[in-house]
This record gives structure tokens, C-alpha cells and sequence, in this order.
């Protein structure tokens, strides 16, 4: 009798200590926990009002963080055992905090879901969040870099359009610098900033690292070709060898013509369109960006920011509804009209505020054409180291040839570690 009362005891304590659908215990709720960077921590409350209605038994407290301190804090986080349940993280940080065993594998949460797919993503985007096979995050926002360019000037030199090819639109560059006059230039590529250079490089079909990610390939015939393409805009007159903060205001000298094309990403739609003068409004564009060859690849950089669960997350399955949730696309248009930033999902590029305006359209295009940078922890320092090699090469302080040597030196030290690893691995396994 005893047996059968305690039997019965423990059932009734385990219904009333049954978890709600999409909460906690009965009558709980499950406070969780998002950490969110720049303006997105700001706005993204805004959203999740929607998210609570629908999930009464689920309340989501946003922690917005500087972008300046994000990295560190998230690290400290970690080692310190108090993560949040989940996050936005750019997706240049996903191949550290993987390889720190942070972040819970999403394969499995995505397989089961009927509101994500992969398929609904710009591949190059979704692309960036998969380490090793695995996928660790989902795009929130995307971001790329396109063209900026005066529309006016390019006519005036007879060009309706941007060529698609290095060749035609190096010649289309000429004819605009002789149409602008002595003292102008034609492109700005601040030679204080990679992104250029590695965008050239990724065209012409460079891998940037070679042997499994532990070795340098910027000496290999790819990047060379794009190399000497970036040094030769300098050496022709082309572009101005300067930093970004030797330009005392980028959007005036664009607006008198001293430079008239410029690669950059979606923020300065906004800043174009507050910065130029009225009157200057109908006279530049944007333009997916040209290639090494006819039908070659025009690619761009794949960038933004996704949203993460942390290994440490007590709330998985509940944290996973908030991801669902801010992935759909009418939250993405939502977030986009809050702050400006791109959405990821591909439907929500059918949205009149996006599909209708022909200076957004062509990040549109973009987009579909990505790649992302070598996802491992060390690329933040080669890029670093990329950007000062590239400028000695500008500047004429030492041959392309030889900066190009001297940075694959630099960045085989940066791997040494990877590449014990990746041989001791190998032995282990017993693979030559």
C-alpha cells in the first residue's frame, strides 16, 4: 500500500512539475537571456514584443553591448561560465567561439524546424556560419560591399553603365578621370583598409590560405593577378594613395568630383542620402561589382551578423523559438525598417522598400554572389597584416612582388600553431 501511495505521490508531483508549452514549469515563466550589439541591441525589444504575445510563458531580457566591448565580454562570458542563452555575433567571430566549444551545433534544431530552411538564405551568407560541416549560427542581418558611383560623370564619359570586366572598367575609369580634370582622382581605396584587396583577390579566384587553412597563398598566381590590379589603380593615376582619415569628408569630395567611385556596404545608402546636396540626389548609383573576366566571378565579401545559442543555455528549445522567430521574414523587413540592416531571408527582398528602390537592388544582386573570408580565429590578424603589406606595395616602399612574399611569412607564423595542429592530427590518424 505504501509502495502504491509513493508511486502515485511521485506522478502527481511530476504533472504539477511539468514544463508549459513554450515555458517553464507550470504557471513559470522562462527568462532568457539576449545580448545584442550596436543599434540592432537597441532596436531588436522592439520586435519581441510580438514574440512574448505569441510565447506568454517565455520572457526575452535584450542586453545591448557596445561593439567596441563585445568581443571581450563575450569572452569573459564564457570562461566565466555565465554566457547568455543566446546572441547576435558576427559571423567573422563564429570560427573562435566554435573552437571554444561556446556555441551549440544547430544542424539538428534546423532539421527539425518548419520556419528555417537553408534554402531561404543567401548561400554565401548561410555559408559563413557552417565551420567544419557543422552550422553554428543563423544569418540575421547580411551585409556586402558594392560600388558607389557618380552616375553623371560616368555618362559624361560614355558610360551608361558599369562594364562588368577589370579590363572595361579600368578604361571606363580613364575616360572619367580625363572627363573630371587635372587634381582629380577616379576610385577611392583607402589603403588603411583590407577589404579591397581581398575582395580582388577573392575574384580572381584566390583561396588566400592554402594547405587546410595553415598557410599563406597570397604569392599563388590568383592573388597575384588581383594584386596587381589594386597596385596599378595607384600607379595609374586612378586612385589617390590615402587613409581614410586623410580625407577630410569623403561625402563632399564625392560630391565635387574628386573621386567618383567607391567600393562600400549598405550603411552608406543612408549617408549618401543625408550627406549630398539635393540637387546630387539623381547623380550616383550603385552597381554589383565587376570581375577579372566575362562571366567570371563578381563576387563580394559575405558579412553580417547572426544570431547564436550558447552550449550553456539551461533554455535551448525556448531561445530556438526567439531565433525562428526574428528569421522570419516579415521580422527581418521589420528590423530592416528599424535600423537599416539587410535582411538575411530571401522573401523579404520581395518587400516594396526594398525591391522598388534601384540603389538597393543591386546588394540584392550581391548578395547572391558572396564568399565568405577563411573561417578560423587567426583571420582578423591577416587581414590586419594584409592591409599593412598592401599599403607599403601603394606607397612604393617596397615591390608588389616582394610585400606579397613578406605577407605569406607573416601569416605562416600567425599558423604556426594551426599547422602543428593540423599535422599532429593527421599522425595521430595515421594519414600521410
Amino acid at each position: 500500500m505504501r509502495t502504491a501511495f509513493a508511486l502515485l505521490l511521485l506522478c502527481v508531483m511530476a504533472a504539477g512539475c511539468g514544463r508549459t508549452p513554450g515555458g517553464g514549469a507550470a504557471g513559470e515563466r522562462v527568462s532568457l537571456r539576449l545580448w545584442a550589439m550596436g543599434r540592432e541591441g537597441e532596436v531588436v525589444q522592439d520586435l519581441l514584443h510580438g514574440f512574448e504575445a505569441e510565447n506568454p510563458g517565455i520572457e526575452v531580457r535584450v542586453q545591448q553591448i557596445p561593439w567596441s566591448a563585445a568581443h571581450e565580454k563575450l569572452l569573459t562570458a564564457h570562461v566565466g561560465r555565465s554566457s547568455p542563452d543566446l546572441a547576435q555575433l558576427g559571423n567573422t567571430w563564429l570560427s573562435e567561439f566554435s573552437a571554444l566549444r561556446a556555441l551549440e551545433p544547430l544542424g539538428a534544431w534546423v532539421g527539425r524546424s518548419s520556419e528555417i530552411d537553408s534554402s531561404s538564405f543567401f548561400p554565401g551568407i548561410w555559408d559563413t556560419n557552417v565551420i567544419d560541416g557543422t552550422l553554428y549560427g543563423v544569418p540575421w542581418y547580411v551585409d556586402t560591399r558594392v560600388l558607389f558611383y557618380r552616375s553623371d560623370l560616368l555618362r559624361s564619359a560614355g558610360y551608361d553603365s558599369i562594364p562588368a570586366t577589370w579590363g572595361a572598367w579600368r578604361d571606363a575609369m580613364r575616360a572619367v578621370k580625363n572627363a573630371a580634370g587635372p587634381g582629380n582622382f577616379v576610385f577611392f581605396l583607402p589603403v588603411n583598409e583590407w577589404t579591397h584587396v581581398i575582395i580582388f583577390g577573392l575574384q580572381a579566384g584566390s583561396p588566400l590560405l592554402r594547405d587546410n587553412d595553415t598557410r599563406g597563398a597570397f604569392s599563388g598566381p590568383e592573388f597575384r593577378r588581383a594584386f596587381a590590379f589594386y597596385v596599378d589603380l595607384f600607379r595609374d593615376g586612378l586612385a589617390p594613395p590615402v587613409a581614410n582619415t586623410e580625407i577630410s569628408n569623403l561625402y563632399q569630395e564625392f560630391a565635387r568630383g574628386y573621386f567618383s567611385m567607391y567600393i562600400t556596404g549598405p550603411w552608406n545608402l543612408g549617408e549618401f542620402a543625408r550627406r549630398l546636396p539635393p540637387e546630387m540626389q539623381d547623380a550616383w548609383a550603385t552597381s554589383p561589382l565587376p570581375g577579372p573576366d566575362e562571366g567570371g566571378r563578381r563576387v563580394s565579401v559575405a558579412g553580417g551578423s547572426s544570431l547564436v545559442l550558447f552550449r550553456s543555455s539551461r533554455h535551448k528549445a525556448e531561445a530556438w523559438k526567439v531565433i525562428e522567430y526574428l528569421s522570419r521574414p516579415e521580422q527581418q523587413i521589420a528590423f530592416y525598417k528599424l535600423c537599416g540592416d539587410l535582411p538575411a531571408h530571401e522573401e523579404a527582398w520581395k518587400d516594396s522598400s526594398l525591391a522598388a528602390d534601384p540603389k538597393m537592388r543591386p546588394f540584392g544582386d550581391q548578395l547572391l554572389r558572396v564568399v565568405a573570408t577563411p573561417k578560423i580565429p587567426e583571420w582578423e590578424q591577416i587581414a590586419i597584416l594584409v592591409q599593412e603589406r598592401s599599403e607599403q606595395a601603394v606607397r612604393g616602399a617596397v615591390p608588389p612582388d616582394s610585400a606579397l612574399a613578406a605577407l605569406d611569412r607573416d601569416v605562416n607564423r600567425i599558423l604556426e600553431k594551426r599547422r602543428w595542429l593540423v599535422e599532429r592530427g593527421r599522425a595521430i590518424a595515421g594519414e600521410p
